[in-house]
């Protein structure tokens, strides 16, 4: 059954990993400070990510990302292992940079994708004309197709923003990212498909979006 061998063998991986993790978090917490950026490193863009998820700004990114970070050092004595490090990081940068976008923010309307898309028991009607193909991940690492990605992003409101980031981007579980966001898993399965399918219609080709056009889009594997 190489299938289940190799499925066995990744969760010896990560069980080794977390028991490396943890020892880390004991000796971090018994006063041998260094080795908290040994600690933080691997998550390091994870946690940029997702605080530019909510604040869609680069500078008030970075600024939240370092306190989060900071925060998680001075309370590293709080963590019970209860979930995953990374994800109790994510946590703290979601609540920092939530906290900063209500007080810089507070009167700011969100982009129409997401106003008319709060409501939980709504629903999203795809564009029926919208040309979707799947993107392959080459043509992801063009800056002209980032670039498009990063603004079809910003359309869209922040609650389905901040689940397309965590799941699909950084590649977070399904429990991971509603644990990081305070919601339920069935909360974020609604809103990662609201979300891919608002961006498919955003990010299709012909929908204002001339770009698309000198691209080769062959079958391949999506970006999510």
């Amino acid at each position: 059954m190489p299938g289940k061998a190799i499925s066995l063998e990744g969760q010896a991986e990560r069980q080794s990993e977390l028991v490396n993790e943890a020892a880390v978090i004991r000796r971090v917490c018994e006063g041998e400070h260094d080795l908290f950026y040994e600690l933080v490193r691997p998550y390091e863009r994870r946690v940029y990510a997702t605080a530019f998820a909510i604040l869609r700004n680069e500078a008030d990114a970075e600024d939240v990302a370092q306190e989060a970070v900071l925060k998680a050092f001075k309370h590293i004595r709080q963590f019970r292992a209860e979930a995953r490090f990374s994800t109790w990081l994510i946590q703290i940068t979601v609540n920092e940079a939530r906290m900063r976008r209500r007080k810089a923010h507070a009167n700011m309307m969100e982009p129409i994708a997401g106003r008319q898309n709060e409501d939980e028991e709504g629903n999203y009607t795809p564009r029926d004309f919208a040309d979707w193909r799947e993107i392959p991940s080459e043509t992801l690492e063009r800056n002209e197709v980032r670039q498009k990605l990063a603004e079809a992003l910003a359309e869209l409101g922040q609650i389905y923003r901040e689940v397309f980031v965590l799941r699909d981007m950084e590649q977070l579980s399904i429990e991971e990212t509603a644990k990081a966001l305070g919601i339920s898993t069935a909360s974020v399965k609604t809103r990662l498909l609201r979300a891919r399918l608002m961006l498919r219609d955003l990010l299709a080709p012909g929908l204002g979006g001339a770009w698309s056009s000198k691209l080769s889009f062959e079958k391949g594997t999506k970006p999510w």
